[in-house]
């Protein structure tokens, strides 16, 4: 977009702007419309009235609007996985995936638009009928993040428009312009105005907590952080609006001794260096036990050594550039932590320019470390050593966040008791990268409350309504 613009019930300029650039490049690459309080009002009032349209409309048609929209992003996918590289520093082949994963959800709930079913139920007098029925729960208010501008997206907005609900997003201020795009598409596949909305922002805070207070927004879904999502689930209640909160993670992966090293070795990468590191889904502290533990580090540092780091938009590369300033620090403070605690380096350790930070394998690692209790977000894989099936589980559930965990083991019997022990939303077993549109998405502990995706993900926007008929 030459002009910033957001949209409401139309595109609107801004009055204000400000600057995103590349975490490849340092560059400039565009400037975002920077809303505020008013227009945050104002996209309350407009969703507020278009939620008597939206929600009467066939769920029929709102299924054919939604096929529209996945269609459209489709025809999109390598536009919309240039944007996110070009954004947040995503190499092009993920991003090409993101986008077709962002379809993926909108293709799942234009099927499920139609599958929202009430139920009759009987009643012990005999004059009377009983039923519940599924309604929208109302405008829905969602923050999505930077690291999947896409995904987020559409994982948020797709159920709530199939359920009847109007969606006002307010994208990450690093990837306002995927966002913009999605919505763009929507109005294209035919959207009704108001229904979609995106309020880009430099302060979250001046649109959020307009949201946040309005009892009009009946829906607020957000990932993010924990410390955010306390502070939003605080000011929820004001208003006793309902909530989906993906928070932070920190995920472990537990390699058993009777794994097929090179096929471990490659899930464990795969879920470790996606996007540079920079996913709560990511493995953030590695367990690998005794009998496989020097093996497992030797083919996982080889492997690890061969990632091609460069420029995001080639096709060849692995890792790209971390995010912005703050991501990089916080992984120089954690190797730093590490190494003076007493860890080695097995391959990278270094900062190279720029946001770029080599993807890094470290040994003897320490509960002491702050790498094993904090979310790194960023290129560096821990390895510690464990004996028992017992302790690998206590070690991973040892820290207040549930969101996503790994093992790898040939033991079936290992897999379901390990499987059933893991305080966790989300467990892969032998499988790096679980995730699917059709599938429940969602933390425990303090990674979150509610589910995103599948059946599931529509319930969060729906209400169930008791009518009990007496019959004349």
């Amino acid at each position: 977009m030459t002009t910033p613009r957001y949209l409401t019930d139309d595109w609107h300029d801004a009055e204000r702007t400000f600057a995103v650039t590349s975490p490849a490049t340092g560059e400039v690459m565009g400037h975002a419309a920077d809303c505020g309080g008013a227009e945050a009002k104002a996209a309350v009032d407009i969703a507020w009235e278009a939620f008597e349209h939206w929600r009467a409309v066939n769920p029929f048609e709102r299924a054919a609007t939604l096929r529209r929209w996945h269609g459209l992003i489709m025809a999109a996918q390598d536009e919309l996985g240039r944007s996110m590289t070009m954004e947040m520093g995503k190499p092009i082949r993920e991003g090409r995936g993101e986008a077709a994963y962002a379809a993926g959800f909108v293709e799942w709930y234009a099927e499920e638009a139609k599958r929202v079913y009430g139920t009759w139920f009987p009643s012990h007098l005999q004059g009377k009928r009983l039923l519940a029925m599924k309604q929208p729960v109302g405008p829905a208010f969602a923050i999505t993040p930077w690291n999947f501008p896409a995904a987020m997206l559409t994982r948020k907005a797709a159920p709530a428009l199939a359920a009847g609900c109007p969606m006002i997003v307010k994208p990450a201020k690093q990837t306002p312009f995927t966002a913009l795009r999605l919505a763009e598409l929507w109005v294209e596949a035919g959207g009704p105005p108001g229904t979609l909305q995106v309020l880009t922002a430099s302060k979250p805070a001046s649109v959020t907590g307009v949201m946040m207070a309005d009892p009009r927004i009946r829906k607020v879904s957000f990932t993010g952080s924990t410390e955010v999502g306390k502070l939003l689930y605080e000011q929820s209640a004001t208003t006793v609006k309902r909530l989906s909160l993906e928070l932070g993670g920190h995920a472990p992966y537990l390699v058993f001794d009777d794994a097929e090293l090179d096929e471990a070795v490659s899930q464990v990468l795969a879920c470790k260096f996606r996007n540079a590191g920079q996913t709560c889904v990511c493995t953030n502290r590695i367990y690998v036990q005794d009998g496989i533990f020097e093996a497992f580090a030797e083919r996982f540092a080889a492997a690890v050594d061969a990632l091609e780091m460069g420029d995001p938009l080639a096709d060849g590369t692995d890792i790209g550039p971390l995010v912005d300033g703050a991501g990089l620090a916080k992984v120089l403070e954690h190797v730093d932590d590490a190494v003076a605690k007493g860890a080695t380096v097995v391959t990278g350790g270094r900062a190279t320019g720029g946001r770029y930070y080599r993807p890094t394998v470290l040994t003897g690692v320490t509960d002491d470390m702050a790498i094993m209790h904090e979310e790194t977000f960023g290129p560096v894989a821990p390895l510690a050593r464990f004996s028992t099936e017992a302790e690998a589980i206590a070690a991973a559930n040892d820290t207040p966040f549930g969101l996503a965990a790994y093992l790898y083991t040939r033991d079936l019997a290992r897999a379901i008791r390990v499987s059933e022990a893991l305080e966790y939303g989300l467990v892969g077993v032998n499988d790096g990268v679980p995730s699917a549109p059709y599938a429940p998405f969602g933390g425990v502990k303090e990674s979150g409350i509610g589910r995103e995706g599948g059946p599931w993900g529509i319930e969060e926007y729906l209400e169930v309504k008791y009518v009990s008929l007496k019959l004349g």
